[in-house]
């Protein structure tokens, strides 16, 4: 075997551990997602619905309710607020390492009503071994302009999820 071959064989080698880690890593984070799920009765009442997740990313989906209305007929902000909040939880949390929010705030951009479906987009911006930082974007019914922003900051426990 020359150089060169040895240097492909590497190379594909190499490519598979990075995919099979890659994999494992995506098979976590829908581990622990399914693990804080079964004790979120918050996330289960609101109707959320995973739509993607990945190590630092969340995507959910949820339905307004007649329930979730306040006193105007459009979402509670309190409500909107507790959706950015699981999407930042599981987004976060994906890492494996228990990470509870410290600090949260929200922009009310546009209102959402009864029967609208909502989508959250949460992503990881930075991620430090005490800290993270999650930036959360709530869109309406598909549209491209988000409704509601969210920003929120974690504490980082040396606590796992899965162990």
């Amino acid at each position: 075997m020359n150089k060169a071959q040895v240097k492909k064989i590497i190379k594909v080698e190499n490519f598979k551990l990075q995919s099979q880690f890659q994999c494992n890593m995506k098979e976590k984070a829908k581990e622990i997602y399914r693990k804080m799920m079964e004790s979120d009765f918050c996330s289960q009442w609101m109707g959320i619905e995973l739509m993607q997740i990945k190590q630092g990313d969340c995507h959910l989906r949820m339905k307004v309710k007649k329930e979730m209305l306040n006193g105007f007929g459009t979402l509670h902000g309190g409500m909107a607020y507790a959706f950015a909040d699981s999407a930042l939880a599981f987004a976060c949390n994906s890492y494996g390492r228990v990470s509870p929010l410290i600090q949260g705030s929200m922009n009310y951009i546009k209102s959402a009503k009864e029967g609208d479906i909502l989508e959250a987009k949460a992503k990881v911006r930075f991620l430090g071994n005490k800290k993270a930082d999650v930036d959360v974007e709530i869109f309406c019914n598909s549209q491209l302009e988000p409704y509601y922003l969210f920003r929120g900051t974690v504490y980082r426990t040396t606590k796992e999820h899965l162990y």
